[in-house]
């Protein structure tokens, strides 16, 4: 199974793994738009520049298929191999099959059947043309760069000690808050006035008010020196704004001389990889080639042992067939000898039976006596109607007597 198969069991599993084609749209628009695509295809070809996620999804089928093959076939001639662009009405097997030769020749793998090309989007049409774009991409000699970053020079803004001036009188309170407590912070020297006034009362000092510790009875040298001395003490820091470019460029300075020492070290360890790699696989193919060599004969044997076994498995199929076949045959002839047997002896068992004879004698004898007993009744009805004839004849005789006029 190959890492393309093996994406598709993951997404299968799981449901995330579903938008890994969309991720594999947006690497093919990169790569295309490092070709320059826009002019060296849209404009030549009379294409419209594609979308996102054109090949990621189904929108119009006949179009996505035809943009495939057409951006198919000029990819693959970027690589250097020479493939005519597909036509609207040209056979589209005939045209898959052609950029599928053509991308192995290039050594893409193409393990999926032509079958998932045909609707011109989806997951094996992305992966076939990001393969097609890392391909032209190497045979246009396309390398990475470093990133450049253009050194801005930034004007130093030079303070004059002279014309600074600081108005503490315009200073807010929360400001002058925030600077106490950072100096409190940085362990700087300070000036507590309620402290110097007890100190005075303290000391028997002819100070009893605050007012009067205002004048200076210092020395102006000796007030110099001091504020020498005590001078870097009083620079104002400012607190870092983190929304400040000058802050941002300088971490980026950082970060990019961190980068740069870290590559370093990684490259040497990478190197020491490469070069172990390297000769693990120098071992592994010298050994394969051993084992080959040693092994030749065996592998011989079992290639010939192997078409034997499919030549025995090919004429054990032809047999089965055929047992299969004479089978069927007779269990057709099975079921007609077993009609005719069901036949023959349906008429053995009726010539051999007597029953039937012995039916027909009895309802011959019943025949017989009904055919009497109808007789018999028969002369009883005519020797009746005969004696009622003669009834008859001799009444009427008699009323013919009885109607003659007695003077005849």
């Amino acid at each position: 199974m190959d890492e393309e198969d093996n994406t598709r069991v993951e997404a299968a599993s799981n449901p995330q793994l579903v938008h890994l084609v969309f991720l594999k749209m947006e690497d093919l628009m990169d790569g295309l738009k490092l070709l320059n695509y826009e002019r060296e295809f849209c404009k030549q070809f009379k294409f419209k520049p594609f979308p996102r996620h054109y090949f990621a999804i189904s929108t119009n089928p006949g179009e996505q298929f035809y943009a495939f093959t057409n951006l198919a076939a000029w990819l693959i001639t970027v690589c250097g191999h020479g493939m005519e662009q597909p036509q609207e009405y040209d056979d589209p097997n005939a045209t898959i099959s052609t950029i599928l030769e053509e991308s192995k020749k290039l050594g893409i793998p193409t393990s999926f059947p032509p079958a998932k090309l045909k609707p011109g989007c989806g997951e094996q049409v992305c992966s076939l043309l990001n393969n097609l774009v890392e391909r032209a991409l190497d045979s246009s000699h396309f390398k990475w760069k470093r990133p450049m970053h253009k050194e801005e020079k930034f004007e130093e803004e030079i303070l004059e000690e002279d014309e600074a001036e600081v108005n503490l009188s315009k200073l807010d309170e929360e400001v002058l808050e925030d600077e106490v407590e950072a100096d409190f912070e940085e362990g700087d020297a300070f000036l507590d006035l309620s402290e110097v006034k007890e100190f005075g009362i303290k000391e028997g000092s002819s100070v009893g008010k605050l007012d009067d510790m205002l004048e200076s009875t210092f020395d102006i040298t000796e007030w110099r020196m001091e504020v020498e001395r005590v001078l870097p003490a009083l620079k104002i820091f400012t607190r870092p704004d983190n929304k400040d470019w000058r802050s941002h460029y300088d971490q980026m300075h950082q970060y990019s001389s961190g980068i740069d020492n870290s590559l370093s070290q990684t490259k040497l360890h990478l190197d020491k990889l490469y070069q172990e790699i390297s000769k693990t696989l120098e071992k592994i193919s010298s050994r394969e080639k051993y084992i080959n060599s040693q092994l030749e004969h065996q592998i011989t044997e079992y290639r010939l042992t192997q078409n034997k076994l499919a030549a025995a498995k090919e004429r054990y199929q032809q047999g089965s067939s055929s047992v299969n076949d004479l089978s069927r045959e007779l269990a057709q002839l099975t079921e007609e000898l077993e009609t005719v047997k069901a036949q023959m002896d349906e008429r053995g068992t009726s010539m051999t039976d007597s029953g039937p004879l012995v039916r027909i004698k009895q309802a011959m004898t019943k025949l017989k006596n009904e055919c009497t007993q109808m007789e018999l009744r028969i002369g009883v009805v005519e020797h009746t109607l005969l004696m009622a004839t003669l009834k008859h004849k001799d009444n009427m005789q008699m009323e013919m007597n009885n109607i003659v006029p007695s003077n005849y």
